[in-house]
């Protein structure tokens, strides 16, 4: 299910998905390789507190099957902050 993002609902990831096995997942879609994409400052800020939470959040940057298994391993937002993409 996609999220509405407006003037007072920012940084919030994009969908919000659900699986029977797997639970429920937070999705933020970016750019393939993430060429093109950043952070907003709202997701720097809310990321972090949503997963301290509990609740992760996904990075998806292609409609593949590759892309799609990470959704079943652990979340990864983390891994695309420009600190962890050296």
């Amino acid at each position: 299910m996609p999220t509405h993002g407006n003037a007072f609902q920012h940084g919030f990831p994009d969908l919000f998905c659900t699986h029977a096995r797997f639970s429920m997942r937070w999705v933020e879609v970016k750019l393939p390789d993430m060429k093109g994409s950043h952070f907003t400052s709202a997701q720097l800020e809310y990321f972090p507190k949503l997963t301290a939470n509990g609740a992760g959040v996904w990075i998806m940057t292609a409609a593949t099957e590759q892309e799609y298994q990470l959704l079943f391993e652990r979340a990864n937002w983390w891994t695309y902050l420009p600190s962890m993409r050296r």
